[in-house]
């Protein structure tokens, strides 16, 4: 059983619109954007990356805007839910503020003892206030210090039988430990985590989902560093999981695999951090782009869509 995984690293999506993603993120939910920058194998996609104040693992929400892109079809084999905690007693301010912005889907919940409010991205994406006991230090904007987001609570993996079940052991092979049942729902949960430590697994009979704006593209799990992430790979790679070699991502170092469910997973460093290239008074503000990548500045500059800040 692996001990390194910290809880989740980050969670990727798809969207249709950078200007529009940014918008909601940012004004709507108060989060910072952390890194301004464009996709190393389309580079003439914007990578954009929101979170607290510095971009720390487990609260970092990124996304790979496609222009024109068409809606994601909802199924098995995906995470169906990405969930962010605030503070107990929040969720009344949030309601009130989502209303107020126009945001879709909203539906006050409660799964295993915890109160959600469940509501919609730009594009459709599946969202989730949760309160909880969480004391990160938010990012405080527009948002009150009181009630703002923490980071990330958990994600909500919606999968068919054979896959829920084939999940589940790779969960605990990763060091989950499996804490709750309600439904059709198991949670999971990494001991001594970094707070965005849970993993919750949806049982459904459906078709796969296809992927398009609002789908997520991956979850990356934390590490601390480079070693500690080799050690993931090996011991993966010797379970007989077929694990990409070590990419650079200039902020992190990442390998991925795809799980028996359909989820791609990834697993990234802490190391060395999205203040590597910006101060960390102006993080997300200049277009960063990747050393390969430098020479087509002027053109991508031109090309991308604006985004007003």
């Amino acid at each position: 059983m692996l001990t390194q995984i910290n809880g989740l690293h980050h969670v990727t999506s798809l969207a249709s619109g950078a200007q529009e993603n940014n918008a909601f993120f940012t004004r709507t939910l108060g989060l910072r954007r952390v890194k301004k920058t464009v996709n190393f194998d389309r580079p003439e996609v914007y990578h954009l990356y929101y979170g607290d104040e510095l971009g720390t693992p487990g609260t970092v929400m990124t996304y790979f805007p496609f222009p024109d892109a068409g809606p994601g079809r909802p199924g098995t084999g995906e995470v169906g839910t990405t969930s962010f905690a605030v503070p107990k007693g929040a969720l009344p301010y949030w309601e009130a503020r989502l209303s107020g912005h126009g945001t879709a889907g909203m539906i006050r919940t409660t799964r295993l003892g915890e109160e959600r409010l469940i509501f919609k991205g730009p594009d459709g994406d599946g969202f989730a206030l949760v309160e909880t006991d969480d004391d990160r230090a938010p990012w405080v904007a527009d948002v009150p210090e009181d009630v703002a987001i923490r980071g990330f609570h958990s994600v909500d993996m919606r999968l068919d039988p054979r896959g829920a079940a084939a999940t589940a052991e790779l969960l605990g092979f990763m060091g989950y430990d499996r804490e709750a049942g309600e439904d059709n729902v198991t949670r999971f949960r990494v001991p001594g985590g970094n707070a965005a430590q849970v993993i919750d697994i949806t049982e459904i009979d459906a078709a796969p989902a296809d992927q398009g704006a609002g789908s997520v593209h991956h979850v990356a799990f934390s590490v601390d560093n480079r070693d500690t992430q080799a050690e993931v790979r090996k011991a993966l790679m010797d379970t007989g999981y077929q694990v990409t070699p070590v990419i650079d991502r200039d902020y992190f170092w990442a390998i991925y695999f795809r799980t028996p469910g359909g989820v791609l997973f990834e697993v990234a460093t802490n190391e060395p951090g999205f203040d590597r290239d910006e101060d960390r008074a102006h993080l997300g503000e200049a277009l960063k782009l990747p050393s390969q990548l430098a020479h087509l500045r002027d053109r991508l500059e031109q090309t991308l869509e604006p985004i007003a800040d």
